[in-house]
């Protein structure tokens, strides 16, 4: 029996497809091994060269020809990670569990005892039963792999709705389950490698896209040999301290493992904005295809110049930009319904990730730009993304009998709920309050519990704390509204109402509402609950035409500003125009134009000194476009606009009612 200090194999995990350390399947391994922290160096050499070509014995008796061994730190000290790669997956198991043994052995004093540590490792994996063989599913279909922090779920329905859309027969994985023809034929969590594999033996299928969650990447690995196209959407803090993951660079090498087994002749889609995910470009051999929201971005002039593509915003467009060739212009962003009137900068960014993969995957144009068009942000299309109601406000109770907005989200980190509250503040009226239902799942740190309460105390006017038992993860739920109550503190919020579930949390906000009050729930657990009760009290699903009269209402505009100032430009050449057409006896003098928008049309009227007068009728359209124009009296509007000399002047602000 050895002396030496012991050391132990903590966890033995197999990786069934391209992982963090092989583009293939590993063996990984977690070994903490105090011993060798006190050896000298000396020992440690001896101990390597008495190893030699003996190493090569035990590898070789678990199917492995060529040992290839990778080597990162644990989360102690003394604790190792290591992976290799197997082809029998039985005796590859053997060969990661007789190394605590084997390295325990070697480091005895007893030179009998270190020279049986190899002989018995090399039976233990020779007589073990082979298992599985090696084996990774290579699609015969297009297919695209989605991951990141944020917005993997909402880029890959849109993706496949897009798909749809041209025609093919379209299959997706997600946190939800797994998708064909926008029918859930297999509820769960099917983000790993069991959704890719399901997604690959759908009948008929044409084109697969498959989400791809931190998790099952660390825990099997990819479920596909390879993909055509890629994307990753972002990288931020959240699951830190899980599997070995402590740091967000470390999180960030997890995710590109999807953008290492892209094809060749395929794209790699990166988020441009997010230095992280842009580094990746360094490790891949495919194209890239960047997409950001500045179009003035370092990142999209560098991705033209390896022969890659850009995708952004310009001019209130979604355009795509290639090298030697003029922007192609998609369709405008106010008429992307998931954008939620533009409001919702990371589904924007979502739309740009969503477009690139699609043109990637050789979808055609018509087909992506008609997909960006209908794929609305409602429990029919985007469950639990970003889905707005209006709910009608009992007679007589805090509403006053008026209607607040409810917004239900699978905000489940910083990001998320920055996103959350910024569209919830874009939807509150000019007075009114924005309530939150805040909650997380109890796998995140104290620290980021602690910046999710100091956010949600820092942007809402009430905040009660949600609670979801089913994503605890191993913490009690006193002790997560604990650290929620913190960063609470920390911003001045004294006392926090709290509720055991989502639909209860629900509950209690629609009863502290008034008019026209915005009420933001964190969902995870309930949101089929949660519609179902809303629906039950008379709320209706916002549609596209609804969020963005909300969104008008919120800045205090005039729902036919846009109009208005349309109408200004034409008005100022057409006028002109009659100005200079008409008599000579028109005195060089300061004219003036009257613009009344009144329901269809509008009248203009050119007025000079007290007794010409000339009126010119059009109708209005009904295209709102302009955002963040001084904001004008709902009802009627009528204002006058100057020349000096027959020349166009800017129009004073509608507010001064002149």
């Amino acid at each position: 029996m050895s002396t030496a200090p012991r050391v132990t194999v903590t966890e033995v995990r197999v990786l069934e497809g391209p992982n963090l350390y092989f583009s293939r399947p590993a063996i990984k391994i977690i070994v903490v091994c105090p011993g060798y922290l006190s050896v000298d160096e000396g020992t440690l050499r001896a101990i390597g060269e008495r190893l030699g070509m003996r190493v090569l014995r035990i590898a070789a008796g678990s199917g492995t020809t060529r040992l290839g061994v990778r080597v990162r730190t644990g989360a102690s000290r003394d604790e190792v990670v290591a992976a290799f790669p197997w082809r029998w997956q039985g005796r590859g198991l053997a060969l990661g569990k007789c190394l605590g043994p084997a390295l325990t052995d070697l480091l005895d004093a007893d030179e009998s005892v270190r020279e049986g540590a190899l002989g018995a490792a090399v039976t233990a994996v020779t007589g073990a039963a082979p298992g599985v063989h090696y084996t990774m599913t290579k699609p015969k279909i297009p297919v695209a792999s989605v991951t990141g922090t944020n917005g993997k779920t909402t880029t890959t329905r849109l993706l496949g709705h897009m798909g749809m859309t041209a025609g093919l027969v379209t299959a997706w994985s997600a946190t939800d389950g797994v998708v064909v023809q926008a029918e859930l034929v297999t509820q769960g969590d099917y983000s790993g490698p069991a959704g890719g594999r399901r997604v690959l033996a759908t009948p008929g299928v044409q084109l697969g896209i498959l989400e791809t969650a931190r998790g099952g990447l660390l825990r099997t690995g990819m479920g596909i040999s390879v993909n055509d196209v890629s994307v990753v959407t972002n990288v931020s803090a959240d699951h830190l301290g899980e599997h070995g993951i402590e740091t967000v660079d470390q999180l960030a090498e997890v995710k590109a493992i999807v953008t290492k087994i892209t094809r060749p002749t395929g794209w790699v889609v990166l988020n441009g904005d997010d230095p992280r995910v842009w580094a990746m470009r360094l490790g891949i051999k495919s194209r890239p295809w960047v997409f950001s929201l500045d179009p003035d971005s370092p990142a999209l002039g560098e991705s033209l110049g390896l022969g890659g593509r850009g995708v952004t915003v310009l001019d209130g467009d979604v355009v795509v930009l290639a090298p030697h060739a003029e922007p192609d212009h998609l369709t405008p962003i106010l008429d992307v319904p998931m954008t939620l009137s533009g409001l919702s900068e990371h589904n924007i960014a979502n739309a740009l990730a969503a477009t690139a993969a699609a043109l990637g995957l050789g979808l055609p144009r018509e087909a992506v730009v008609q997909g960006l068009r209908t794929f609305a942000p409602d429990p029919r299309h985007n469950p639990g993304r970003m889905n707005a109601y209006t709910l009608p406000l009992p007679s007589g109770g805090g509403g006053g009998g008026g209607g607040a907005t409810v917004i239900i989200d699978f905000a489940h980190n910083e990001a998320g709920l920055e996103g959350l509250l910024r569209v919830a503040e874009g939807l509150r009226p000019p007075g009114s309050a924005v309530h939150l239902g805040l909650g997380s799942g109890g796998d995140r740190t104290d620290e980021i519990l602690h910046r999710l309460g100091e956010l949600a105390g820092r942007r809402a006017d009430r905040v009660s704390v949600v609670h979801k038992a089913s994503y605890l993860r191993g913490r009690e739920m006193a002790d997560l509204e604990a650290q929620l109550v913190i960063g609470l503190a920390r911003v001045g919020f004294a006392e926090v109402d709290s509720y055991p579930t989502e639909l209860e949390g629900l509950q209690a906000l629609v009863a502290q509402a008034g008019e026209g009050d915005v009420l933001a729930i964190m969902v995870h657990a309930d949101r089929v609950l949660l519609d179902g009760w809303l629906r039950a009290n008379g709320a209706s699903v916002d549609s596209p035409a609804d969020i963005r009269r909300k969104v008008i209402a919120s800045r205090g505009e005039h729902e036919a500003e846009a109009t208005i100032a349309r109408l200004w430009a034409e008005c100022c050449s057409t006028s002109a125009r009659m100005i200079r057409g008409s008599s000579s006896s028109w005195p060089a003098r300061t004219m003036a134009l009257a613009i009344s928008s009144r329901r269809s049309r509008c009248t203009t009227k050119l007025l000079a000194g007290d007794s010409v007068s000339r009126t010119v009728t059009a109708p209005c359209s009904s295209r709102l476009r302009a955002i963040g124009r001084p904001a004008i009296s709902p009802r009627p509007a009528t204002f006058w606009m100057r020349w000096a000399a027959n020349v166009p002047a800017a129009p004073p602000s509608p507010r001064s009612g002149r």
